[in-house]
């Protein structure tokens, strides 16, 4: 590979298992990819999905760094509106107090749940409107100088963590060009806009004190497996489970329900949502990844590897590593 791969953990909690088997596979994932070289780990922020196990980010972010010891890890992404921007500050100054030179801030938008989910996080259905001003202040807490006379966040003042911004369409392209801040595109789940978002990114970005240059980071799904047959199998289990989150709130469809949905016009939806994914053999994989980080004009892909199972995530980040020459290549 020619450009840095990192990895989205998605938490999953899988047909059998519970939350905490969820959570100890996330620090068993961290832990291999520490050790074959990936750049770093993202939790993303979801609530009220019984299959998602990430909803506290800065807690399971705590959780990984205590058991790692040189992966960065982050959000991919917390979503701002749900919080105040000074609570976020100090968690995640807290984080690179204890884990210094390893944290990132992804900063999404999205509410990362639905209408009914909005209201029991009390959250206001106006706040992603101030998104841009929330962003900036957040920045003034962990870089200076702080926007609101009086009020620094401790821990958090000049931790300077790093910012990225997160989206899926070109008002994140546009706010991470005018603030000179990383962008990642959430290509593994919302592929449609990713070409003309980065062109944009890359067109009107403004160096800032964070960045000098436009860096982007694209999503995408990957299965690597020691066989093209195994592969695509596990690609039919994630998809029948997408089929469930999307469409059973979470309730269980039969194998059959599941593929049948999948054949009708609604579910061409999920299909396209996984339009960038890297399924089959590690060579399959690789050759795959190669061509999409072009395709992205990316500087640097995260992969939500998407296998059924701990274990089968943990064999498909190891045969992407070893496919692509990542052991031992990063630091």
């Amino acid at each position: 590979m020619t450009v840095p791969l990192s990895i989205l953990d998605l938490a999953t909690i899988g047909k059998g298992e519970s939350a905490r088997d969820s959570l100890n596979g996330s620090v068993l994932l961290a832990q291999r990819a520490e050790e074959l070289g990936y750049r770093r780990i993202w939790y993303a922020e979801h609530h009220n999905m019984s299959s998602i196990a990430s909803s506290a980010t800065s807690v399971l972010i705590a959780h990984v760094a205590a058991n790692t010891r040189t992966i960065r890890l982050g959000s991919g992404g917390v979503m701002l509106p749900n919080h105040a921007p000074l609570t976020i500050a100090e968690q995640f100054g807290t984080l690179e107090t204890l884990h210094p030179g390893r944290i990132d801030l992804g900063l999404g938008r999205a509410p990362g749940s639905d209408q009914n989910t909005m209201r029991a996080l009390r959250r206001d259905p106006m706040a992603a409107d101030s998104f841009p001003q929330d962003v900036q202040e957040l920045q003034g807490y962990l870089s200076g100088p702080t926007r609101i006379q009086g009020v620094e966040a401790t821990p958090g003042k000049g931790t300077n963590v790093p910012l990225y911004i997160l989206g899926s369409s070109l008002f994140g392209a546009k706010l991470a060009a005018a603030l000179g801040l990383p962008y990642a595109f959430a290509s593994h789940f919302a592929p449609n806009a990713l070409q003309d978002a980065v062109a944009i990114y890359r067109r009107e970005f403004k160096p800032s004190a964070q960045l000098a240059e436009p860096y982007v980071i694209a999503g995408v799904n990957v299965i690597a497996a020691d066989t093209h047959e195994q592969a695509q199998e596990q690609f039919r289990a994630t998809k029948r489970a997408r089929v469930s989150l999307l469409f059973g709130r979470d309730r269980s469809f039969t194998d059959e329900e599941a593929d049948m949905i999948l054949e009708s016009p609604q579910g061409q939806h999920v299909a396209q949502m996984v339009k960038y994914s890297a399924v089959g053999t590690p060579e399959q994989v690789r050759e795959y990844l190669d061509g999409f980080a072009r395709h992205a004009d990316a500087d640097e892909l995260i992969v939500a590897h998407q296998s059924s199972g701990t274990m089968a995530r943990l064999r498909s980040a190891e045969l992407l590593a070893e496919a692509t020459g990542l052991v031992g290549a990063q630091s």
